[in-house]
């Protein structure tokens, strides 16, 4: 059951390259900032693009680190999923799960173990938002 959006996010694409000619394989990192449930929060993502057998349809996988911003230092890894389908003006709209682990004892340990699912966006020009909900 889908539950409580958590996160609402905004960034920009940091860097991008080819791992490999086949597919292409791409490698992208992203650089963002928001909030998750009004702490405001820093994030780093790199995730791998390959294309599927579908045009226009890319099968990603990521990881990234969450770190509160403010007062003490906390931080919270992830590993994602999710499936792109580019549109006709050059951005690509993921949708996918995320699984986050964290030993912080502070104001993210509502993180911890939480499965979400994202919506998020990535534009021609490197521009990137996500919204995500816990997935219960």
């Amino acid at each position: 059951m889908l539950g409580e959006q958590y996160a609402e996010l905004k960034g920009k694409a940091t860097g991008q390259r080819v791992l490999d000619i086949e597919g292409p394989t791409m490698e992208t990192s992203v650089s963002v900032s928001g909030t998750m449930k009004g702490i405001q929060v820093q994030e780093m993502l790199t995730f791998v693009g390959v294309p599927t057998a579908e045009k226009g349809v890319i099968h990603g996988i990521g990881k990234g680190v969450v770190m509160a911003t403010g007062g003490e230092s906390e931080m919270v890894t992830y590993t994602g999923e999710g499936i792109g389908r580019l549109d006709s003006s050059g951005s690509i709209k993921w949708r996918g799960s995320v699984f986050f682990r964290t030993s912080s004892g502070d104001r993210l340990t509502f993180l911890n173990n939480l499965v979400g699912v994202f919506e998020s966006e990535i534009d021609a020009y490197g521009n990137f938002s996500e919204k995500a909900w816990e997935w219960k």
